[in-house]
């Protein structure tokens, strides 16, 4: 870039969005891009990093889980918190310091000597990465007009998905590159440089997004109770199996859901008031909001156990490494793309609702296949590699048309409410299902490599016992449900 095309770059962030030329919403655009790539990979880059982790730390199985859920746990609970910050403060701003944030607490988790520190690094993550995440998708609806934002936002959401599923072949990667003898800490550490490329260009590039004060229009006490509601969830169902025990377990679940349960009426309360809430009641009144948000939860809460179980599986009881694991993965990513490229466009307006039912039980079929033949030692071979790929179209094609059902029938007023919800529920459903798949995984008796593929058993279990739930909540959605006689409901 030369001087002359520095120079109106480095004016954008004293810009609005209207101000800005081509080349500028450009460079805007792959900046928060970069941002949101880094969020959500983190999100499953540490599974081949696990086994490494439990090594190096002398991680137990319950820490290991925490390492995952605990960045979940606090990216959902915050993202409504997140984006009602962005609004209040300015997009700019959050995404900035979220940005700075994330930085701060990936080179944490690099340096961390023990497990806990690294379960607290995570958890800072997590929360960095919930006011950094919401700004993206606020910033891109500023940058583009309607017309030009679908082609953005349809890339945006491909490469948010293809970070989720290369996470894992990333981290064995890096693992096995081992560079400066960094280990797993590379699998955070990358974070750095990437990071703080994405805070120099972002403060040069990014325009001003309105960040006049507008009074701090959230409900605090509401979002306390939903994190502090679900983190008590997580707690008893990950430590019940390791040192609780089951009564003390039982209480600390029952104080979980009843803490949800107050943030629930407190926003009922709240909005029949005219109140801020942490949430949108009247969403749930929508069939294909209240069904889609469970769908997409219990879909997560599958997703996301598999895919740690799976990893675990391959390095402990199979004695793989971390590059052979990687490599592994890549059928099931491959399944994955076609099923959103291909299928999902040609087929979801044709089929409606059979088309996500039909993804929910190839994926159930092919995660089932997968997992018994792990615990048989099928290392590799055109079996396995067919199983993976079955598996992935069927995430593909039960993923790929959450989306269009959760904001089908929800009014353009809510529409960023509607968005937030979602990522709010298909975070907190991943943290959910690391605490039940890795429970039902870990519950089996035993570090040694037979306990390890022993655990894939009760992992398939609940791994499919999740999708169907997916499967039936997508089962209640309207039969013409993407016909043209439904329409979203008016403003």
């Amino acid at each position: 870039m030369t001087a002359q095309q520095a120079a109106p770059a480095a004016a954008s962030g004293s810009k609005l969005p209207h101000e800005l030329d081509d080349r500028q919403r450009a460079l805007a655009f792959f900046t928060v891009l970069t941002a949101v790539v880094l969020e959500v990979a983190d999100t499953t880059i540490v599974n081949t990093a696990l086994p490494a982790i439990r090594g190096g730390l002398g991680a137990s199985p319950a820490a290991m889980q925490w390492i995952v859920a605990g960045y979940l746990l606090t990216l959902g609970s915050l993202l409504l918190l997140g984006g009602r910050l962005g609004d209040t403060f300015g997009h700019r701003t959050l995404f900035l310091g979220g940005v700075a944030g994330f930085v701060a607490a990936s080179a944490l988790c690099g340096l961390a000597p023990t497990p806990g520190v690294l379960v607290l690094a995570r958890v800072l993550q997590g929360a960095a990465g919930a006011m950094m995440g919401p700004q993206t998708m606020a910033i891109v609806q500023l940058l583009y007009t309607p017309l030009e934002r679908v082609r953005r936002l349809a890339f945006f959401g491909m490469i948010i998905g293809l970070a989720a599923i290369i996470g894992p072949i990333i981290g064995g990667f890096l693992i096995e590159l081992n560079l400066f003898g960094l280990g797993w800490r590379l699998i955070f550490l990358i974070n750095l440089p990437v990071g703080l490329f994405a805070l120099a260009v972002g403060r040069v590039a990014l325009p001003r997004t309105g960040e006049e004060h507008k009074g701090l229009a959230i409900d605090l006490p509401g979002a306390a109770l939903f994190a502090a509601g679900f983190g008590l969830i997580l707690l008893a169902l990950i430590q019940a199996h390791d040192d609780l025990g089951l009564a003390p377990a039982a209480a600390i679940l029952f104080g979980g859901i009843s803490a949800v349960g107050l943030g629930w009426r407190r926003s009922v309360a709240r909005r029949a008031a005219g109140l801020p809430a942490m949430i949108e009641p009247s969403l749930f009144a929508l069939p294909t909001f209240r069904w889609g948000v469970i769908a997409a939860m219990a879909f997560n809460s599958s997703s996301v156990g598999f895919l740690m179980i799976f990893a675990v599986a391959l390095q402990q009881g199979l004695a793989l490494t971390p590059l052979k694991t990687a490599l592994i993965h890549i059928p099931f990513g491959l399944g994955v793309m076609v099923a959103v490229a291909l299928l999902v466009p040609r087929l979801l307006p044709k089929l409606g609702r059979l088309l996500p039912m039909a993804g929910g039980v190839l994926m159930a079929a092919g995660i089932v296949s997968t997992l018994a033949l792990i615990h048989a030692r099928v290392e590799g071979g055109p079996l396995l590699i067919a199983t993976l790929a079955l598996a992935g179209i069927g995430f593909g094609t039960l993923s790929g048309p959450l989306g269009p059902i959760v904001v089908s029938e929800v009014p353009r007023t809510h529409a960023g409410t509607a968005s937030a919800t979602m990522r709010t529920a298909q975070q907190l459903g991943g943290a959910l299902g690391i605490a039940l798949v890795g429970s039902a995984y870990f519950a089996v008796a035993g570090h040694d490599a037979a306990a390890r593929l022993a655990g894939l058993v009760p992992g398939a279990i609940m791994v499919a016992a999740l999708l169907t739930i997916a499967v039936l909540a997508v089962s209640r959605l309207p039969s013409t449900l993407f016909a043209t006689e439904r329409k979203p409901a008016a403003d």
